[in-house]
């Protein structure tokens, strides 16, 4: 293990009532611009939770801001903020209206269009203080700098780099109305993330393997009780709990070699098709572990055995076996997990290639991912 240091400067409020007590964080006269997705917090009564807590408040609403939060919606929000001189940014929503919100923290602060910070790749300049209420698991973007934005007109999307938010608040009764679709993403968005920053090499830190071991074993043993009885308080806040574990941070500390193929592949599925985030992880993260098995073969044996049990048959067997229960895994929350189920064919996969080419870009913990090897994760899900 690498030495480290470490700050997390979120302040997680978990729990039933906590929307009730964000007037203790926000100081008093402060202008809000509270950011939502599509409207479902008005049915899940998150809104009025919200609306009741900020009443002491000048609080100013933007809507509409979609799954896979665009940059030309995002520039509405920006703009509003910027007309009604708000100086804080309460996210309510899931991670696509955290995400975007993000970004309009740091677009009221500066001069130009929010486009050019994201595609400098550059950290954010800082921005106005945000927080957020989640109301959908899955990125953990309510515990890091993470977000990620997308350009309808060139259909392109970058991940950046932001400030903190100043807390996060997260009721797992704020879940127990949501689509089984969004839940299903999320799950499998949460255990792609972990699988990112564990499914690399072995023995770099004992404690950090364990521990995203613990939260992968805590999604498959969870996610069948979560589709018969999504009301049920305990496994949702595992859920939420998992999630926000599972890309905070944590799971990095001493140097862990950490991947990320899958999500920039995935990232392109998106940006080119408009799946959801969660799907295309699901659809792309076995491939990634087939075409990458002899390098990560025996972190694949280790994750076989620890995860699923897996302890008899040869190397290749055991791989095999681990690879095709990850794919069980996906399709048992309901998703699929080939691109030719989504009526994806060559012509993606071709172009996934160019933009990977163009860009002269290579993920992976060896950096070997390139535009040939994206190429071949592709053709192995087709």
């Amino acid at each position: 293990m690498n030495g480290f240091i470490f700050q997390n400067p979120v302040k997680l409020m978990m729990g039933k009532g906590m929307i009730a007590r964000m007037p203790e964080e926000i100081p008093a006269g402060k202008r809000i611009l509270l950011t939502f997705g599509g409207g479902s917090v008005k049915k899940n009564g998150v809104y009025d939770q919200v609306v009741s807590a900020l009443k002491g408040y000048c609080t100013v609403e933007f809507w509409g801001i979609e799954p896979n939060p665009s940059v030309e919606t995002l520039r509405r929000a920006i703009a509003l903020g910027k007309e009604e001189k708000v100086d804080w940014v309460v996210a309510v929503g899931g991670g696509s209206v955290a995400d975007g919100s993000k970004l309009v923290a740091a677009g009221i602060l500066y001069e130009g269009d929010a486009w050019e910070l994201v595609k400098s790749q550059k950290p954010l300049p800082h921005g106005l203080p945000l927080a957020t209420v989640v109301t959908l698991p899955a990125t953990g973007t309510e515990m890091n700098r993470n977000a990620v934005i997308s350009c309808y007109g060139t259909k392109e999307k970058y991940g950046i780099k932001t400030d903190y938010p100043v807390f996060s608040i997260l009721d797992p009764e704020a879940t127990f109305t949501l689509p089984a679709g969004q839940v299903a993403n999320g799950l499998a968005d949460t255990f792609v993330h972990v699988m990112e920053q564990y499914l690399t090499v072995t023995g770099v830190s004992r404690p950090m393997d364990r521990w995203s071991e613990g939260i992968l074993q805590t999604l498959v043993e969870i996610a069948p009780k979560i589709r018969e009885n999504q009301r049920d308080y305990d496994l949702m806040a595992d859920f939420m709990l998992s999630a926000t574990l599972g890309l905070n941070g944590f799971l990095g500390l001493g140097g862990v070699p950490q991947d990320w193929a899958t999500h920039m592949i995935g990232h392109e599925l998106t940006a080119l098709h408009g799946l959801s985030h969660g799907h295309t992880l699901a659809i792309v993260l076995p491939g990634t572990m087939n075409v990458l098995r002899q390098r990560k073969g025996d972190k694949i044996l280790q994750y076989g055995e620890r995860v699923w049990g897996i302890t008899e048959g040869s190397r290749d067997e055991r791989i095999d076996e681990s690879i095709a229960r990850t794919d069980v895994f996906f399709r048992s929350l309901g998703l699929t997990t080939r691109l030719s189920e989504n009526g994806i064919g060559n012509e993606t996969i071709d172009e996934i290639e160019r933009r990977f080419n163009i860009r002269g870009v290579a993920f992976g913990e060896n950096g070997e991912v390139n535009g040939a090897v994206a190429r071949l994760i592709l053709l192995d899900r087709k």
